[in-house]
Formats: structure tokens, sequence, C-alpha cells
């Protein structure tokens, strides 16, 4: 060692035994911190970017879990609305079996069960309709909805206001909050 020489040069020149040439130059110091400051830069540009991306990304799958959630929940509610509306034809052959029954059949006793076991099958159907969230649309002296109602015919009449329902030629249904058939209604209208 010589006596110019301090321990910790030396220490300081093993340090830098192997760094290129350009870091060490003094002129090169500021270009290289430049250099650095926008490397830096970019760097933390491009961490905002992917952090911006992440987000959006979570957002994204947030959304679709939720649309799915959503698509399940009502594949459930209304997976049965084909077999309901096939079903709705059983429903109407039953009323229509009970309105065509004559009173005094009623009062026959020989009759008499068969009218029970049909009134006892339609209270039955009703019942498992209601189970299934399957309800009769209201009509009969409502106005006319065209989201639950289907206007067969028109008929004048003094008695009911213009674009009231005075007859119902066939029950509507619904499923739950949606249209499973509108009921089919005679509507009046202004006398001539």
């Amino acid at each position: 060692m010589n006596e110019n020489e301090n321990p910790r040069d030396e220490a300081i020149e093993k340090e830098l035994d192997g760094v290129p040439e350009e870091f060490l130059a003094e002129d090169n110091a500021e270009d290289t911190a430049g250099q650095m400051a926008q490397e830096l830069a970019a760097l933390r540009e491009e961490l905002a970017t992917a952090k911006q991306e992440v987000l959006y990304a979570k957002a994204d799958t947030q959304n679709v879990r939720r649309r799915l959630e959503k698509d399940m929940a009502d594949a459930r509610a209304y997976a049965a609305t084909a077999f309901a509306r096939d079903i709705l034809s059983v429903a109407d052959n039953l009323a229509r079996a009970l309105q065509a029954i004559p009173g005094e059949l009623r009062e026959d006793g020989k009759m008499q069960g068969l009218v029970s076991g049909i009134e006892a099958t339609q209270r039955e159907m009703d019942k498992v309709f209601s189970q299934h969230g399957i309800s009769r649309i209201a009509a009969k002296g409502l106005p006319l909805d065209p989201n639950q109602h289907q206007a067969m015919m028109e008929i004048p009449s003094d008695t009911a206001e213009p674009g009231t329902v005075v007859d119902e030629m066939q029950a509507g249904y619904m499923i739950k909050d949606r249209l499973l058939r509108p009921a089919m209604v005679v509507v009046a209208k202004k006398p001539d």
C-alpha cells in the first residue's frame, strides 16, 4: 500500500472493479442520471397503466359474475315456463268442463261425484300453480292493459267505459313477474 493511498480508496477500487468505464466517467454521470430518471418515469407510467388494467379486469369479472348469478336465478325461477304454458290448456279444459255442466246435473246424486272430482282437480291445479308462482291475470272490469290483455274484439257498451274489459274469452296467466299468456278479452267501445 502506498502512503498516499487510503485504505478506503482501495476498497472503493475493488468495488468498482468490473464496472464498465462509461458508468464511471464523470461527464457521463449526468447523462446516466437523466437516462435513469427517464426509465424510472417510464416504469412508473407502465405501473399506473397496469394498475388501471387490473382494476378494469376486476370490475369486468365482477360484472360477469353478477350477470351469471342473475341468469342462474332466472333459469331457476322460470325453468317451468314451457311446461306451464303447455299445462294451461289442461286448466282451460277443466274450467270449460265445469262451465258446461248444467245446474240440474250438479244436483243429480249420480253426477255429484263426477262434478266434485272435477272441482277438486281444478282446486289442486290452482294450488300447484300458486306454489310455482303462476297466477291468473285479472281482466274483467279493468282497463285494457296491452302488457297483459289481448283484445280479441270490441263491442259497443252504454254501461262500461270505452277501453274497459267487459268479458274474458280465455284466462291469462303470469309466472312470477313475466307474462305466461295474455288474457284474451272483449273490450267496450262507445256506442255508434
